[in-house]
C-alpha cells in the first residue's frame, strides 16, 4: 500500500487521480496538487472517497520538497509540464520518493526533447535508492510495452517498429488540442526523424505520409512521420533494431489552420515586443484556444494507437500489430475526461501500481520497456485499456 503524490490537475491529471481512487487497496491515500487548486479541489468532488488537495508551483524546488514532507507520499506521478520535470525529479530526489511521468524533458526556450536529460539522473537515483519510471503514458508508455511484449511473446528479434497513433475525435471546434496547446504544436510542428540502419534521418515537419487501414471499422487514414519520444529508448534498449519510426494521424482543418498560424508568426516560442513587453506567441495562442480538458463533454470517436513490429522467430520472418482503441464518449462517461487524457492517465497509474507493489521496481533511472511486460499488459486490461494483438 502506497500514498501517492499527484502534480498536475489537468485532464490526465484528472483521470489518473480517478484510477488511483478506484485503486484504493494499492493507493489508500491521495493527494493531489497542482498551482491552481480550484481544479484539484474540482476532481476531489467527483470522487467516492476522501483525497487531499494542495497548491504547489511545480517550478519552484523548494515547495515541491515541502509538500512532499507535509504528505509524506511513496510514490510521486508527475502529469504536469515536461518543463517541469527536472524540477520534480529534483524534489524527489531531495526527499527519497519514487518517480513517475508520462512525457519526457524539454527546457521551455527550446523546441527540443530528449531523455538526455533524465538519464543523466540514473546515478543519483541508484544512490538515493529510489526509482524514476520515465514515459508511463500511452505513447511513450504502452508503446514501449507493446513492443517489449512482442519480444516476450512472438519473436526471438526485433528488425522494425512502426508506432502508428490515430484519433478519429470530432470536438466541434474549428482548431483545438486534445492536451496542452504549446506542448502540442511544438511537437506537431517540429522537424521529424526516425532510426534507421544505425543512423538518425531528419525531415522537414510532417512533409513524410503514407496511409494505414486501422482496424475497430475506422478504416483508411492518412498517416504523418514525427518524432516521438519512445523512438529513443527502444533503438537504445532493444538490440538489432534496423528502423523505427512513429506515425500520428491528423485531421485537414488541423493540419491547414496550424499551417496559417505558422505563418503568421503564431507558434514561434520566440519572445515578441507587443505593447512595451514581451510576450511568447505560442504562449498567447494557447490562451486563445480551447482549454483540452473542457473537450471531453463534446469529442465523439475514437482513438486507435499500436505498434506494428516485425523480426524474427525461429529463423522465419515475423511480423505482429498490437493495438487498443478507445472510445472518447465511454471514457468521458467514466471519468469526465477524452480518450487522449484517459489513455494517458491510466498508464501512469498502473506504472506507480506495478512500482509500489514490487513488481516493477529498481533504483535508478528506466523506461518501460526495460521490465517484465506481463503485469502492464495484464494490468492494461483490468483498468480500461484492454488490447488486441494479429499476426500479420
Amino acid at each position: 500500500m502506497a500514498k501517492v503524490l499527484i502534480i498536475g490537475a489537468g485532464g490526465v491529471g484528472r483521470v489518473v487521480t480517478h484510477k488511483c481512487a478506484q485503486a484504493s487497496e494499492v493507493f489508500p491515500e491521495i493527494c493531489l496538487a497542482s498551482r491552481t487548486i480550484e481544479k484539484c479541489e474540482k476532481i476531489a468532488s467527483e470522487l467516492d472517497r476522501e483525497i487531499t488537495t494542495a497548491r504547489v508551483d511545480a517550478d519552484n524546488v523548494e515547495a515541491l520538497v515541502r509538500l512532499i514532507y507535509d504528505f509524506g507520499p511513496d510514490v510521486l506521478i508527475n502529469v504536469a509540464l515536461p518543463y517541469q520535470d527536472l524540477n520534480i525529479m529534483d524534489a524527489c530526489l531531495e526527499t527519497g520518493v519514487d518517480y513517475v511521468d508520462t512525457a519526457n524533458y524539454e527546457p521551455p526556450d527550446e523546441a527540443r526533447f530528449c531523455y538526455a536529460w533524465q538519464w543523466a539522473y540514473d546515478m543519483r537515483f541508484k544512490e538515493k535508492g529510489i526509482m524514476a519510471l520515465l514515459g508511463s503514458g500511452f505513447d511513450p508508455g504502452v508503446t514501449n510495452v507493446f513492443c517489449a511484449w512482442a519480444l516476450h511473446k512472438h519473436l526471438d528479434t526485433i528488425e522494425t517498429i512502426d508506432i502508428i497513433d490515430c484519433n478519429t475525435g470530432d470536438h466541434g471546434h474549428p482548431f483545438a488540442t486534445n492536451f496542452n496547446p504549446e506542448i502540442n504544436i511544438r511537437e506537431v510542428s517540429g522537424r521529424g526523424k526516425y532510426y534507421e540502419a544505425g543512423k538518425w534521418i531528419e525531415t522537414d515537419p510532417l512533409s513524410v505520409y503514407d496511409t494505414y487501414d486501422f482496424p475497430e471499422g475506422i478504416g483508411e487514414r492518412q498517416i504523418y512521420l514525427m518524432y516521438h519520444e519512445e523512438l529513443e529508448s527502444l533503438v537504445r534498449h532493444i538490440p538489432g533494431i534496423r528502423r523505427a519510426k512513429f506515425w500520428m494521424t491528423f485531421s485537414d482543418s488541423y493540419l491547414n489552420h496550424l499551417k496559417v498560424l505558422k505563418n503568421v508568426g503564431m507558434t514561434s516560442i520566440d519572445p515578441v515586443l507587443y505593447e512595451g513587453r514581451k510576450i511568447v506567441p505560442l504562449k498567447f495562442l494557447k490562451a486563445l484556444l480551447p482549454d483540452p480538458a473542457s473537450l471531453g463533454p463534446v469529442t465523439k470517436g475514437k482513438t486507435c494507437i499500436g505498434c506494428l513490429i516485425s523480426g524474427k522467430k525461429g529463423g522465419a520472418d515475423k511480423t505482429v500489430y498490437i493495438y487498443n482503441t478507445c472510445d472518447h464518449q465511454a471514457a468521458f462517461a467514466e471519468v469526465g475526461a477524452q480518450a487522449v487524457s484517459y489513455t494517458t492517465g491510466v498508464p501512469a497509474m498502473i506504472g506507480a501500481m506495478l512500482m509500489k507493489t514490487g513488481k516493477w521496481h529498481r533504483p535508478g533511472v528506466w523506461n518501460m520497456e526495460q521490465f517484465d511486460p506481463s503485469p502492464f499488459m495484464d494490468a492494461l486490461n483490468r483498468y480500461g485499456l484492454p488490447w488486441n494483438e494479429k499476426i500479420l
